[in-house]
């Protein structure tokens, strides 16, 4: 059994210098887009996550929209340099998150939570990916759009939930920023590499997109330099499952997987 975290390349070169009694690659988080499943596969090694950060994502996801559009960021700096003095400070002037419409970019089951919970702000929520989801449509009311542009041009809050592949690499780039609507802010708790971080600050050093909240980068754990010179961007160190529940139910669930695959010869949250 070899046991890595996201953050830990398991590519071809490693995958085939396993002793050919390796069996499970058991990846601590839910993305598996460090593994080259590919040669994981031609190996015989089954691969497993560990599924359990959906509730903790989704609340750091709201975390940075709120963040993000209310300019928190911005305001508490304010704060602890002493710049405000009982005045009002342009700065620190945002944008209404209740009310508007949610855009989300793959409504898997961390992009449902996201959605459940925006029921609370009264928000119009709309997806894309692939294939729609009539039973998540059903039970929240949320609309898909099979035409990522047609959501791009509708959503003041756009939030990116989807997996990263070949598909969907660089899917927020040069062009899909042009598309999005005017003033709009950008979450991403993902993958950093769902979008084009050059492409990103030209959108925001245009001024066409209104902020950003990132939790994830391009080229983790480097965060590009001049994204930190905007303040309306809010910036987290991939924090997304840093709840000490979130933590002890992953390190919970790699054990189960690696014990089920002992006895059994199958982890119990096998994605290949």
């Amino acid at each position: 059994i070899y046991c890595s975290t996201a953050l830990d390349p398991v590519d071809a070169e490693l995958i085939n210098r396993f002793p050919h009694s390796m069996g499970l690659i058991a990846n601590i988080g839910v993305g598996i887009d460090n593994i080259d499943l590919d040669t994981a596969r031609s190996m015989g090694i089954l691969v497993s996550n560990t599924p359990v950060v959906t509730e903790d994502t989704a609340d750091l996801t709201w975390a940075l929209i709120l963040a993000a559009s209310r300019r928190l960021t911005t305001a508490e700096n304010s704060l602890r340099e002493a710049q405000w003095q009982g005045q009002f400070l342009p700065a620190t002037l945002g944008q209404r998150v209740s009310g508007k419409t949610l855009g989300i970019i793959g409504l898997g089951a961390i992009g449902t939570a996201v959605a459940r919970r925006a029921a609370g702000f009264n928000m119009r929520v709309i997806y894309h990916q692939p294939r729609c989801n009539p039973e998540v449509e059903k039970e929240l009311g949320v609309s898909f759009h099979e035409n990522l542009e047609d959501l791009l041009a509708e959503a003041d809050v756009l939030s990116l939930h989807c997996s990263l592949n070949t598909d969907t690499r660089h899917i927020i780039n040069t062009r899909s920023l042009s598309l999005i609507k005017e003033g709009a802010v950008l979450i991403n708790t993902a993958r950093g590499a769902l979008i084009d971080e050059a492409a990103l600050v030209a959108a925001l050093a245009s001024g066409h997109l209104g902020a950003a909240g990132l939790d994830v980068y391009e080229f983790e754990p480097e965060v590009e330099a001049e994204l930190l010179k905007f303040p309306n961007v809010t910036l987290l160190p991939h924090i997304g499952s840093a709840t000490a529940e979130c933590r002890q139910d992953m390190a919970r669930s790699v054990f189960i997987n690696m014990k089920n695959f002992l006895e059994t010869g199958k982890p119990v949250n096998s994605v290949l």
